[in-house]
Formats: C-alpha cells, structure tokens, sequence
C-alpha cells in the first residue's frame, strides 16, 4: 500500500474511533461508571488497526517526523486506553475521569499531528 494511502486510511480510521471515544466520555461525563463494552472494544480495535497501519508504514517505508510523534503519541494513548479497560473497566470499577480526559487529549494530540503530517 502506497504510505499517503496508508497513513490516510490510518486518519479515517481514527476520527471514527474518536467519534466512539467522545460516545464513550460523554457516557462517563453522564455519570454512568462506564460505557457499554462492545462500545469500548470497538474503539479499541478500530483505534488498534490504525496504529497497526502506521507501525508497519514507520518499519518499511517510513513515516514523516511528525507523524512518527503522532505515532509514539497513539502508543501512549493505547497504553492509556489498556490501563482503563482491563484495571477498570474489567474489573467494574468507574473509570477515573482524569484519566480519559488525559488518555483524550494525547490521542487527539497524535490525530492533530497525522493530520498535518498526511495533508498538511
């Protein structure tokens, strides 16, 4: 797959688990402790295949530097992301509000940077 088309389907794939992460805040924000699962699991993959589109992009034929930072963002976030499915949302724990609003702002940080990487 050529990089650009690559990295934009990456983008695409993205904004939709964005559209699902702010369902799933404003469920949290609502004051339910979590949001449903199979939403959770959606977002996670959705989120997941398109760091698995920019990993193998960044290993063959590589990545603009600033989507190269977009990416070690999206890491963070997915390890973010991991932390508040399996040690909260497993275990039916309310999901610490500081803590998606912080796992939010470093994935959107990272869509910001793909962004101008890929069409800016």
């Amino acid at each position: 797959m050529e990089p650009m088309l690559s990295m934009r389907t990456a983008a695409v794939l993205l904004a939709l688990a964005a559209l699902g992460g702010l369902v799933m805040a404003g469920i949290r924000f609502a004051g339910k402790p979590h949001p449903p699962t199979w939403l959770a699991m959606a977002h996670g993959f959705i989120a997941g295949a398109a760091v698995t589109l920019l990993v193998y992009d960044y290993f063959t034929v590589g990545l603009p530097g600033m989507a190269q930072l977009g990416l070690l963002l999206f890491l963070l976030a997915a390890a973010g992301g991991i932390v508040l499915n399996l040690g909260y949302h497993w275990n039916h724990l309310p999901l610490p509000k500081w803590m998606v609003l912080v796992h939010a702002l470093v994935a959107v940080t990272g869509f910001v940077l793909l962004l101008v990487a890929t069409w800016g």
